[in-house]
């Protein structure tokens, strides 16, 4: 390989590692969202802190992905165990950048189009929806408030989902899940009801048709090894907002394709 064509591929390579880095970046605050949102703390005061002895995370400790693996998973000041999800949630991050990039964006020098973005956004609420409703089985509004937000920029910049398809959208999964929630109380929170009715406005019919299947499918099985290995009883509840969330996480990128191959099936 010529000199010319190594020095592409390096810079290839270190734009494709500067999209990882950003991504894990902005979920690294996710990461703050879902411990402090639900504690009542303020997201914009207060440095970075270890939970188990308080201490103030210097710069070299909340490098994303990279401190973790140095640190080993532990507190440098007194050796407590740091969550993995802390690590695993920044590599998400990263990865969900570079697939964003990959999927919505057309140019090889460009570092993320407006489509890629609009979609990686919607991710990161989903994230922090996702954990959040993991720790509290609560989904808050706000969320909400934000993936309708989205979905106006959405209809803007995804034309090809029309609107028509993205007010079925809306209706199509959240209102046979409140109609089952209504004789069943409790098989669907509020909150799952919300998120598959906005994310339906984002997705479009079709899309948020095939997310909300992957999420049942997702779900079931958790429940089922649950069950099995007796870490669930029957009457048991579980949150099933994490199970949406990578549903249609995987709808944002595919749900179309996923639909039409279902269809195709019949």
């Amino acid at each position: 390989m010529h000199t010319e064509g190594k020095m592409i591929v390096f810079l290839e390579g270190l734009l494709w590692a500067l999209r990882f880095l950003i991504g894990a970046s902005v979920f690294s605050f996710i990461n703050v969202v879902i411990y402090r949102l639900p504690e009542g703390e303020s997201l914009a005061r207060g440095r970075s802190h270890c939970r188990s002895c308080g201490h103030v995370l210097s710069a070299g400790e909340l490098i994303p992905c990279v401190s973790y693996l140095l640190l080993r998973g532990r507190c440098k000041a007194c050796g407590g165990r740091i969550a993995a999800r802390y690590f695993w949630i920044e590599c998400a991050g990263g990865a969900a950048f570079c697939c964003c990039t990959a999927a919505f964006t057309y140019s090889p020098v460009s570092l993320i189009s407006a489509r890629g973005l609009l979609v990686f956004a919607y991710l990161a609420v989903l994230t922090a929806a996702a954990g959040i409703d993991r720790d509290t089985q609560i989904i808050y509004d706000c969320f909400q408030w934000m993936i309708l937000a989205l979905g106006i920029g959405a209809a803007l910049l995804f034309p090809e989902v029309g609107l028509l398809q993205r007010g079925i959208g809306a209706a199509v999964i959240s209102v046979p899940m409140l109609l089952l929630a209504l004789l069943i109380p409790g098989a669907f929170g509020g909150g799952d009801i919300k998120l598959a009715a906005v994310s339906g406005w984002f997705l479009g019919a079709k899309a948020v048709a095939a997310g909300t299947f992957l999420a049942f499918l997702l779900g079931g099985g958790y429940a089922a090894l649950m069950l099995a290995q007796k870490r669930l009883g029957r009457k048991d509840r579980f949150a099933f907002g994490p199970f949406l969330a990578a549903g249609y996480a995987a709808a944002a990128f595919a749900g179309e394709r996923i639909a039409d191959w279902y269809i195709g099936l019949l």
